[in-house]
């Protein structure tokens, strides 16, 4: 029954084999589960009826088999199950970044909230979403297949701090670079000042993150504790 107790006792076999190494026989079936009853929230954390999972070393376990559909369907994937799950916004979160080098040189590094690292390049890239009534920005990087962690706002400060103006057709945009790609965080309006997280930035006080003599960002550390 999709959603029961039992339902989610297969994922597991299937990952402890995964997990320790052994291998299904070529002949058995994959079985589709149905409906698992987990979610992952939108801070990353895995839930199981309603209840946080409380062991990382599990969730990790969990995670290694999580696999996105072409429908954005999110399921849990083994050699002998695949069932699947909800997930309310994407399944992981960036909750560090380290840059090293600089200019088109420069290496962006961000670590999850599971401890994988992934470094913004051409086949991980940073993208940066608005919803339609609100101007606050929703970065992302792609972690691995079709799978992304959402970038955290202390995070995505710190992107903030490392942009950089560019001319991209007609448009001016702030970004980062990353090993020699440029990733877009913000549009700039005639004034030079880039809407929406910059306009928001200052907005909620912080005046630091914006030079507004030069209508350019502040070599200064935004505070982000509110």
């Amino acid at each position: 029954m999709p959603g029961s107790p039992s339902s989610l006792i297969d994922p597991l076999k299937g990952l402890h084999a995964m997990a320790t190494g052994d291998r299904i026989g070529s002949s058995a079936r994959q079985q589709f589960c149905g409906e698992i009853d987990i979610r992952i929230g939108r801070d990353g954390t895995w839930f199981y009826h309603g209840s946080p999972i409380g062991r990382k070393p599990l969730v990790k376990l969990f995670a290694s088999v999580l696999r996105r559909e072409d429908d954005g369907d999110y399921w849990l994937v083994t050699p002998a199950e695949r069932g699947r799950i909800k997930v309310d916004e994407v399944p992981f979160t960036a909750v560090e970044v380290n840059a090293a080098g600089a200019g088109h040189s420069q290496t962006l590094t961000f670590r999850t909230n599971l401890d994988d690292e992934v470094a913004a390049d051409a086949l991980h890239p940073i993208r940066v979403a608005y919803g339609p009534d609100s101007p606050e920005p929703r970065p992302y990087i792609l972690v691995r297949d079709r799978l992304e962690a959402r970038i955290l706002r202390p995070v995505f400060y710190e992107l903030v701090e490392l942009a950089q103006m560019r001319c991209i057709g007609e448009d001016e945009v702030y970004g980062v670079w990353s090993r020699e790609q440029f990733f877009p965080l913000g549009r700039c309006d005639p004034l030079g000042l880039t809407r929406n997280l910059f306009t928001e930035i200052a907005a909620r006080g912080f005046r630091d993150a914006i030079d507004f003599n030069e209508h350019r960002p502040a070599r200064g550390r935004p505070n982000v504790d509110e």
